[in-house]
């Protein structure tokens, strides 16, 4: 691999890696942002309104999906990959300096959404330029494999997240970090992004895309192309992205209102999970290049439907640190059987010419629709029904509509790319 070659690929992981964090800190941090962009009423209205802008900034994932995955399909990965960097670091470093309720008023969480937005339309169109790279650049009977390192890089960002959040709670005091410690992993993402975008523009275009050049005119239309596959995507989708938010964003909030926890301890019980899913990925890709994918995309919703309730009931229930890591790493292994088969599965049901823009699209849709929510959602239902349980029904609500579109979906590994 020659020089330029790692630093295209490194400029495309890192940024990735930054993209996830940028999202999952957010969620790390709801408590500190909710104090300083939102009043304070002595209800949970200021969390709610908080993980509600974390979600209504998932709608501008579809936009950004459709225009930045355009970008890729008709000028090339490369420029797709650029502005997406951009955009990413723009956002992240926004919040780190905007002031706060108090100093701006309604005007401090309006601003919150306009750069959270920003950061949706980033990711948006970041994961399917990205995952179609990482597939086309691949060697032949390796596109599980290599595609499997977007997943690690989801993953890599939200340790990153969660083991800085740690740091910064269990080494500032509460008044610091309320008063400017949360403010710091958004400034250090946001440097980080403008190395990144920097990296990037080491990028080459992939061999499959230079061979194809810009989408040929087809005879079958549009509708037609990215209808089936399209749906496909948003099936898969759904028990992807609802347990990992509600996994690794929901669930130190709930270790620490139902499990007894303090904040440091929840976050280094995440961490540890995201790490599991971080060794656990690539093995999986590897192993779905030669089994295939389907049946790593079964066993994930099975595990779920089989553990969701009893490991969030003994949380509750017992509660202490060894249960709530125990707890958390089952249901990392879970996501970790996904996430290594998905992203090649995802790409690979689409042709060259609309891999970037629709695979991107169906991803955004279900991530915006199902995921983006999935925390509020969960704080609602268990207030609402008044059981800490609730969320357990919608987790496996999703796992189960998965498994039905994995059991009629083809088997894509192994099929040339189109």
């Amino acid at each position: 691999m020659t020089p330029r070659r790692r630093r295209a690929l490194a400029g495309v992981l890192l940024c990735n890696v930054l993209e996830w964090y940028d999202f999952i800190i957010y969620g790390m941090l709801a408590i500190h942002i909710s104090r300083v962009f939102f009043p304070q009423d002595g209800t949970q209205a200021a969390l709610l309104a908080t993980l509600a802008v974390f979600g209504i900034s998932f709608v501008m994932r579809p936009l950004g999906a459709l225009v930045l995955g355009g970008l890729g399909d008709g000028r090339g990965r490369k420029p797709a990959l650029l502005l997406a960097a951009a955009l990413m670091a723009a956002g992240t470093l926004t919040i780190g300096l905007l002031p706060g309720y108090e100093r701006l008023g309604l005007l401090a969480p309006l601003l919150l959404l306009a750069a959270r937005m920003v950061q949706g339309f980033s990711a948006g169109g970041e994961w399917g330029v990205a995952n179609a790279f990482l597939l086309e650049t691949a060697p032949q009977g390796r596109r599980g494999f290599s595609a499997s390192f977007l997943s690690v890089t989801v993953a890599l960002g939200s340790m990153l997240a969660s083991a800085l959040t740690a740091f910064l709670a269990g080494t500032l005091t509460p008044e610091a970090m309320a008063a400017w410690g949360w403010r710091v992993p958004f400034l250090i993402g946001g440097t980080l992004g403008l190395v990144a975008l920097w990296l990037r523009s080491g990028i080459d275009e992939t061999p499959v895309f230079l061979s194809g050049g810009a989408p040929p005119a087809r005879a079958a239309p549009l509708l037609q192309r990215v209808r089936r596959p399209g749906l496909t995507v948003i099936g898969l989708t759904l028990h992807w992205t609802v347990c990992y938010y509600i996994f690794l964003v929901y669930f130190p909030l709930f270790a620490q209102r139902h499990g007894g926890l303090g904040t440091a301890q929840a976050v280094w019980s995440n961490t540890l999970a995201t790490a599991a899913i971080v060794l656990i990925v690539p093995l999986v890709g590897h192993l779905s290049d030669r089994y295939g994918r389907r049946p790593f995309l079964m066993a994930s919703c099975l595990a779920v439907l089989a553990a969701v309730v009893p490991v969030l009931w003994s949380v509750e229930t017992v509660g202490g640190l060894p249960l709530v890591i125990g707890g958390q790493l089952l249901l990392a292994g879970a996501i970790a059987l996904y996430s290594g088969a998905c992203p090649a599965a995802v790409a690979e049901l689409f042709a060259t010419g609309d891999r970037s823009r629709w695979s991107a699209v169906a991803y955004a849709l279900a991530t915006a629709i199902f995921g983006g929510f999935a925390p509020f959602v969960a704080v609602w239902l268990s207030d609402t029904l008044g059981s800490p349980l609730a969320p357990a029904g919608y987790v496996m609500l999703a796992a189960a509509v998965s498994f039905a579109v994995i059991w009629r979906m083809p088997e894509t590994a192994g099929r040339p790319l189109g």
